[in-house]
C-alpha cells in the first residue's frame, strides 16, 4: 500500500511539475512577444550604467571619456554636495542605516519630526508627513481622504502616479484637457450638478514630459469660484522654481491658495528618494491613520532625512544656485530655437527637443552620447505616440561653456538626422 501511495504521489508531483512548467513556458513566450514588439517598434528602453556620483561630467561604463549628463533631475547640482553628503555620513553614525520598521511602530525618530516641520515650514503648511517617494505620496492620498461622496478633477496629462493613485479611490473622477481652464470649469459645473461633497481638482506644478507650468494663478481663482480644493504635484519645482524656490505657487504668488503640495527629495533636493505630503493638520493627521503606502512602508532611511534636510538648507543659503539654473536654461532654450529646433514648454529647465519618431529619437541620442552628450530619447508609452522627443535637463551646475557643448553637438546631429536645416 505504501509503494502504491508512494508512486501516485511522485505521478501527481510529476504531473504538477509538468503542468508548471508548461505554463512558465508559455508566460515567457507572450512576454517575449510583447518585448519584441517593443524593439521593433524601436521604444525598447536600454539603462547605461554610470560608475560615477550624479553631476553634470559624469563617467559611463561603456564610454572611454566622460560624458555631459543634460538628463538628470538634479537641478541645482545637489547630488554631490560636500555638504550634502557629509550630512549623510554623520546621520548613519548618530542614527543607524535604517529603522526596519513602519513609522507608527517603531520607525519615527527626531530627525524624521524634525524634516517634517522643515517641510511644512518651506512650503509654509501646517504640517507634512513623509513617503518612502511622491510615487508613494500620490498613491496614497486620494484613497485615503476621498469617499464616493466625492469628485476629483485632474489633468489630463498628470503624472502616472496621480492616475494610479486617482485609480485606488472611489470618488467620481473627471479629466479635463491640460491646462484648459474652461474645461476645468465646465467638469467642475458637471461635478457639482452630481452632488459631489468635495471637489478636488489635481494637476502638476510642472509637467515633466513638456516642461509646461499650471497656471496655477487661474486654477486658485476657478477653485475658488467652484469651492474646490486645489492639490499639486510638485516633483519638478521643489527647490528651484519661484523666486526663493518654493516652486509653482510662489512662481504666481499662490502659496496661501494651494490646500495639498505633494513633492519630492529625489530630484533637486539631494536626489536621493523620499517624498512626502505638505497640507492641513487635518489631512496628515488622516493620511497618518489611513495612508496604506505610509502605514505598510519601511520609514524613511536616516540618510535620506539627513540629505534632505541639508539640501533645503542649501536652497536658502545659496540664492545664486537659481540664479544660474535660469540663466543655462535661457541660453539653452534661445539657442536652440534660434537653431531651428522645436522645443516644449516656457522658462523651466525641462527643455524636450521635439523629434516625435520614436526611433530618430533613439538614434539621434546614441549619436550624442558619442558627442559626450548625455541625454535619453523619450517614446511611447512615456508620451504619447508620434510625440516623441529628447528631454533635456539643466542643471545650475553646469557651466555656460558645458551647455553651448550640449547645443553644438544637436545642432551637428540634427543636421546629420534631417531634424533641421
Amino acid at each position: 500500500t505504501r509503494q502504491i501511495l508512494r508512486g501516485s504521489f511522485a505521478l501527481h508531483c510529476s504531473s504538477v511539475r509538468a503542468v508548471s512548467s508548461g505554463g512558465q513556458s508559455h508566460f515567457r513566450q507572450v512576454l517575449q512577444k510583447q518585448l519584441d514588439e517593443i524593439k521593433e517598434a524601436g521604444t525598447f528602453k536600454k539603462e547605461r550604467v554610470i560608475t560615477t556620483p550624479q553631476r553634470p561630467n559624469i563617467n559611463v561604463s561603456d564610454q572611454s571619456d566622460s560624458v555631459l549628463n543634460f538628463c538628470a533631475n538634479n537641478y541645482l547640482g545637489l547630488a554631490d554636495h560636500p555638504e550634502v553628503i557629509q550630512a549623510a555620513k554623520d546621520v548613519i553614525d548618530s542614527h543607524g542605516a535604517g529603522l526596519s520598521s513602519v513609522r507608527f511602530i517603531c520607525g519615527t525618530q527626531d530627525i524624521h519630526k524634525n524634516l517634517e516641520k522643515q517641510v511644512a515650514d518651506f512650503h509654509s503648511k501646517e504640517d507634512c508627513i513623509l513617503y518612502p517617494s511622491c510615487f508613494d505620496a500620490n498613491a496614497g492620498l486620494f484613497e485615503a481622504v476621498l469617499t464616493k461622496e466625492d469628485a476629483v478633477i485632474s489633468d489630463e496629462l498628470n503624472h502616472a502616479s496621480i492616475i494610479d493613485g486617482i485609480r485606488l479611490c472611489k470618488a467620481s473622477r473627471y479629466r479635463f484637457k491640460h491646462m484648459d481652464m474652461e474645461d476645468l470649469k465646465s467638469k467642475l459645473k458637471e461635478a457639482e450638478s452630481e452632488g459631489a461633497r468635495i471637489r478636488m481638482v489635481v494637476t502638476d506644478g510642472v509637467f515633466s514630459m513638456d516642461g509646461d507650468i499650471a497656471p496655477l494663478d487661474k486654477i486658485v481663482k476657478i477653485c475658488n469660484d467652484h469651492n474646490a480644493i486645489l492639490m499639486i504635484d510638485e516633483c519638478h519645482a521643489t527647490g528651484f522654481l519661484g523666486r526663493t524656490g518654493r516652486g509653482t505657487p510662489e512662481y504666481f504668488g499662490v502659496t496661501d491658495e494651494v490646500d495639498i503640495v505633494n513633492s519630492t527629495f529625489g530630484k533637486a533636493l539631494g536626489g536621493a528618494s523620499g517624498g512626502y505630503t505638505a497640507a492641513s493638520a487635518e489631512v496628515v493627521n488622516l493620511l497618518r491613520q489611513k495612508s496604506r503606502p505610509y502605514l505598510f512602508s519601511n520609514t524613511l532611511a536616516p540618510s535620506v532625512a539627513a540629505v534632505s534636510s541639508k539640501a533645503l538648507e542649501l536652497v536658502d543659503s545659496n540664492p545664486k544656485l537659481l540664479q544660474r539654473l535660469q540663466e543655462n536654461t535661457k541660453l539653452f532654450r534661445t539657442r536652440m530655437t534660434e537653431a531651428g529646433f522645436t522645443l516644449r514648454g516656457k522658462d523651466h529647465p525641462i527643455a524636450p527637443v521635439m523629434v516625435n519618431d520614436a526611433r530618430l529619437a533613439s538614434e539621434i541620442s546614441d549619436e550624442l552620447l558619442k558627442e559626450g552628450i548625455y541625454v535619453i530619447g523619450f517614446s511611447f508609452p512615456v508620451v504619447p505616440k508620434g510625440l516623441a522627443r529628447i528631454r533635456v535637463q539643466l542643471s545650475a551646475r553646469h557651466t555656460e561653456d558645458e551647455v553651448n557643448r550640449c547645443i553644438d553637438a544637436f545642432i551637428k546631429i540634427g543636421k546629420n538626422k534631417g531634424l533641421i536645416k
